[in-house]
């Protein structure tokens, strides 16, 4: 009987360290996100319900070389300000040119303005926003995994980035309708979510998740996991 408890306690470390594992990183030193204890604990039960390991931690000292090996992706969540110090910059770096995963969900974009690799990361800055309101967005990729449920046209409500710096050559997955809401300032094109291979690893962002309801909207929970699924290298549909 002890022999195959041991046996078991043996397959069950194996099983769990052959799972993939993600940080959840919501370090803020501008603006704080009311909707960031909501966000995090949303994005933990979506990967638990995908069998996915999840760490959520403020704690800038993850990222050093051993720590965030153990990691296939991390995600930035309403982030905001300079949160890390040159080494920990310095160690993100090879992290993700290793051939690891980001995710950057809203503010992720207020994050970081005097770091251009992590500009070119995410893919653009924020530059402004209106007031929270319900606005369309056309989808124009259905072949990736954060957007391969949604209809063609999508309504949904939340806080609309405007963004300065966007990188070409992004992979533009939505964009928004600037004629469906009040206060846009990027035009007709107007890229709100997008996905990259960048230095080496992979980085998707969305500009939604602002407000708590956000999160509670099974249409924004699957693009959040469709992100981290791509960021961690399942491919699926791209």
């Amino acid at each position: 009987m002890r022999n195959l408890v041991l046996l078991f306690c043996l397959l069950w470390t194996a099983l769990a360290s052959a799972q993939d594992k993600v940080l959840i990183f919501t370090k803020t030193t501008g603006f704080r996100h009311q909707s960031i204890p909501k966000g995090a604990e949303t994005v933990k039960n979506i990967l638990d319900n995908a069998g996915i390991l999840s760490v959520h931690s403020e704690d800038s000292g993850y990222f050093t070389a051993d720590s965030l090996k153990q990691f296939a992706a991390v995600i930035f969540l309403n982030t905001t300000g300079d949160i890390l110090d040159d080494e920990q910059k310095n160690a993100f770096e090879h992290y993700i040119r290793s051939g690891k995963g980001y995710v950057g969900i809203h503010a992720a974009s207020d994050t970081e303005y005097n770091w251009p690799w992590y500009g070119g990361l995410v893919g653009g800055y924020f530059a402004s926003h209106p007031h929270v309101q319900e606005a369309k967005l056309d989808i124009v990729n259905h072949g990736h995994p954060s957007t391969a449920h949604l209809p063609k046209v999508w309504f949904h409500k939340d806080e609309w980035y405007d963004f300065k710096d966007v990188k070409e050559g992004l992979h533009i997955l939505m964009t928004l309708d600037e004629t469906s809401y009040k206060g846009g300032k990027m035009g007709k094109f107007h890229p709100i979510a997008w996905f990259q291979e960048y230095d080496g690893g992979r980085a998707f962002y969305t500009g939604l998740g602002h407000t708590d309801e956000s999160y509670d909207t099974e249409n924004f929970q699957k693009h959040i996991l469709g992100g981290i699924k791509y960021a961690i290298g399942i491919r699926g549909n791209l």
